[in-house]
């Protein structure tokens, strides 16, 4: 199973890492990641494996949105068959 974690927002020290280290924290597998700064700002799209999480996904969904209020940046996390379902209508 696998998710996608979405990341905008200003640029600024250690984005990656603290949204890596939250996956760790959960046991998600980073798989791909593509990340870009336009400017002062910075967006990254994660494919994360999730097939061995040691906490429910819900937790993890939450604990990248209060991330993503603590650094300043929208941080979403979106199961894959739900992002899959989204994008064929």
């Amino acid at each position: 199973m696998k998710a996608v974690v979405s990341v905008i927002g200003k640029d600024s020290i250690g984005i990656i890492a603290s949204v890596s280290g939250c996956c760790a924290e959960f046991g998600a597998n980073i798989t791909e990641i593509t990340q870009s700064v336009l400017d002062e700002y910075f967006a990254m799209i994660m494919i994360v494996d999730i097939s061995k999480m040691n906490k429910p996904f819900s937790d993890f969904v939450d604990a990248m949105a209060e991330l993503g209020k603590k650094s300043g940046l929208e941080i979403r996390a979106m199961h894959q068959d739900i992002f899959d379902a989204m994008h064929r209508i």
